[in-house]
């Protein structure tokens, strides 16, 4: 994807704040749990957006800064939590002091970062031994209805990001991986708004977002893995990387 659509992509959510609070999932407990470092106690969420992992962390006890290029989902975020410190920016000009946290978490933003830029930014605001963990709720599509459903409404950036890689890991360790899976329940309205979260669906034409809906709504009435029921179960795969930067020597 050229540099130039994948900042307008990435710049989207900023018009779909309500939509995207309302209708994206939260993060599963021990996917969150494997990615902060024992004795962390102070933690930047970056790419926060709504907010969604950063109730995760100030619910475990963690000094919680939230980082969001956009000013609109902040605002949901503060609506969630009041007294969150939040700071508009981005993972590349991280507008934080040096060596000023433990940890560093990205939930379902990484994919929209230049790496090159931003590893070594995260790095600087870490301190020593620190760590940078990633995580992406991701519809497990070995489920064949809900393959059916990418191909309807598109795979998402951070899919592709996810499929195509590569993942890099700059100044930090080895990367480790873990993968949680879990289950949520939705309705067909609770669906459409998923969808209608998504930068592909928020930056398409009019007639090409109408037909995304028209196809997720044929496909919840038509499909026989679906059809007779006033709500389903969407299957999900929660991926997570973690990364250490290496403790200073003397």
């Amino acid at each position: 994807m050229a540099e130039s659509s994948r900042a307008e992509m990435a710049a989207s959510f900023d018009r779909a704040a309500d939509v995207y609070e309302r209708s994206r999932p939260e993060y599963p407990a021990d996917a969150v749990d494997w990615l902060i470092p024992p004795g962390a106690k102070t933690a930047l969420d970056i790419g926060a957006g709504t907010g969604k992992l950063t109730r995760a962390l100030a619910a475990r006890g963690l000094d919680v800064i939230a980082v969001d290029p956009s000013p609109k989902m902040l605002d949901q975020l503060r609506s969630a939590l009041p007294d969150a410190i939040v700071h508009v920016g981005t993972a590349e000009d991280i507008p934080l002091a040096d060596a000023s946290v433990d940890v560093v978490l990205a939930a379902q933003a990484w994919h929209w970062v230049d790496q090159d830029r931003a590893l070594p930014s995260v790095a600087r605001v870490l301190k020593p031994g620190g760590v940078l963990g990633l995580i992406w709720n991701i519809r497990d599509e070995s489920v064949p209805w809900v393959k059916r459903l990418t191909d309807v409404m598109h795979a998402s950036n951070g899919e592709t990001f996810l499929a195509d890689g590569p993942l890099k890991h700059g100044p930090f360790g080895e990367i480790e991986t873990a993968e949680f899976t879990w289950q949520r329940e939705f309705t067909r309205d609770e669906l459409l708004d998923l969808v209608r979260s998504r930068s592909y669906f928020i930056t398409a034409t009019a007639d090409e977002r109408s037909r995304i809906l028209a196809g997720v709504n044929e496909l919840l009435d038509s499909d026989p893995d679906l059809s007779d029921s006033d709500g389903w179960i969407m299957p999900y795969r929660t991926l997570c990387f973690r990364m250490r930067l290496p403790t200073a020597t003397a």
